[in-house]
């Protein structure tokens, strides 16, 4: 188990962990009790479907085929960009439910998910019956660095679609030391995939109607009420909260929920799916009561307390993606080789 002061923060490493080597397939010493459930919650994909493809075959490897079929399996979203595959992603995520039908899915919205989103129409007009236009004015400053898009029907579009499929003129991405892909949500391989050049509007004919609905129904926020967690002494019972990026430190926190639960779209920046250093922690208010907070978003793999942060490739070619599993906070990565 870990230790209860356990933390663990990697970044820009693939290593192997000191996560305890047993796994949810292990008998418990006394088979009259029931073993908590399954929880696996799976960092961003960003189009990599051979990474999501191994990283699925090693969760089957490692968990009980009983306990496995029938967990909860969160995805904690940015499924496009960056990568090569995001059409097969979409197809590989749509198809889970027919595949595993006693599984639970939850779909979280990443930031990335939200501007292909915004750019394909896919996201519920403002329920306060301003524009999207209206969102553009706080960010006008960036439009000209960032190229936003302004082609066939962007006279309406969320200010995130127009970044997403714009062109931007800087061409190198400072701060990750990559070259940017099109635009600054690196969102040019995404256009690829669906076999049209990025930034243009013929985009919103080659998604597929179920890649729409697929991006329309995934969540900003999910809850469960009772997800246990192991530690030295012994499982605790804990609410989880899983967003993309986080919840705000110092905002009310059930206000917080009830904005992402009603989609509120005429926010030009949504900062529980894209904010970075105010959504690192979990809020005080969450202390109080034993609450785990899991996000992807934040490009590295973060483990400290009931703050978990899963994003060790965070979209890198050469980096894994991970998944941690409840109760045990086992890590699991496509990268593992793993036998039965």
């Amino acid at each position: 188990m870990y230790p209860k002061a356990f933390s663990l923060s990697i970044e820009g490493q693939n290593r192997t962990t000191t996560e305890p080597k047993m796994t949810e397939a292990e008998p418990s010493n006394n088979s009259t009790v029931a073993k908590p459930r399954l929880v696996i919650c799976i960092g961003d994909i960003h189009g990599y479907i051979t990474k999501l493809q191994n990283l699925w075959s090693n969760l089957e490897t490692q968990f009980d085929p009983q306990h496995f079929n029938a967990a909860t399996i969160i995805f904690l979203g940015d499924y496009c960009d960056r990568g090569p595959d995001t059409k097969k992603v979409l197809d590989f995520l749509i198809d889970l439910p027919s595949r595993y039908p006693n599984q639970k899915h939850v779909f979280l919205s990443g930031n990335h998910d939200f501007a292909f989103a915004a750019f394909v129409g896919a996201l519920p007009e403002p329920q306060n019956g301003v524009s999207f236009k209206e969102g553009w004015k706080e960010y006008e400053e960036s439009e000209d660095r960032e190229g936003w898009y302004k082609g066939d029907g962007y006279e309406n579009m969320h200010l995130q679609g127009r970044r997403w499929a714009g062109h931007i003129k800087v061409r190198f991405n400072t701060i990750k030391g990559t070259e940017y892909k099109g635009s600054i949500y690196d969102a040019g391989p995404t256009f690829a995939s669906y076999g049209v050049p990025h930034g243009s509007s013929d985009l919103l004919k080659a998604v597929p109607d179920d890649h729409k609905k697929f991006l329309a129904d995934t969540v900003w926020v999910h809850e469960e009420d009772d997800v246990c967690i192991e530690g030295e002494e012994g499982i605790r019972h804990c609410k989880l909260i899983a967003v993309h990026a986080g919840l705000e430190e110092g905002k009310n926190v059930g206000e917080q929920l009830r904005f992402l639960k009603a989609k509120e779209t005429h926010v030009p920046k949504i900062e529980a799916l894209s904010g970075r250093k105010t959504v690192w922690d979990i809020p005080k208010e969450l202390t109080e009561k034993p609450t785990i907070v899991v996000s992807g978003h934040h490009g590295k793999l973060h483990i400290e307390g009931l703050r978990l942060i899963i994003d060790e490739g965070g979209g890198f070619e050469n980096k894994p993606v991970a998944a941690i599993a409840l109760p045990s906070m086992k890590l699991v990565r496509d990268t593992d080789n793993l036998t039965k």
